[in-house]
């Protein structure tokens, strides 16, 4: 079982930064793969970026591909978004979700066992 939160989402201007975190808890965590989702309103949630369990693969969205890093720390048990150069149609709620199947560039939301409650990314015009 792995529990996850986020943090660091907040309001920002377009063209500016802001670094997403996932902490999990649970031991098994350098084993699961790990992504990001996000859903705006009115929306479906979609994919964002997906790392494998060493950090040594990472696969993006093509609507976020150049401007976010996904990335991970195994011995702090996080994950992080780094999104730059934003966008107002950035905005959304972000989750963060865990994969104990070890799959490769998992992007569909059944993939995932785990989910976070999410964190909301506003970016103004």
């Amino acid at each position: 079982q792995v529990q996850l939160v986020e943090s660091g989402g907040g309001l920002v201007q377009a063209g500016g930064s802001l670094t997403l975190s996932c902490a999990a808890s649970g031991r098994t965590f350098s084993g699961y793969g790990m992504g990001w989702f996000r859903q705006a309103p009115g929306k479906e949630r979609e994919f964002v970026a997906t790392i494998n369990w060493s950090g040594s693969s990472t696969y993006y969205a093509d609507s976020v591909k150049g401007r976010f890093t996904i990335s991970r720390d195994n011995a702090k048990n996080t994950v992080y978004l780094q999104m730059n150069s934003l966008k107002p149609e950035d905005t959304a709620v972000y989750y963060c979700a865990a994969d104990p199947q070890r799959r490769i560039w998992p992007t569909r939301e059944y993939e995932y066992s785990y989910w976070g409650q999410g964190t909301q990314v506003t970016v103004s015009s």
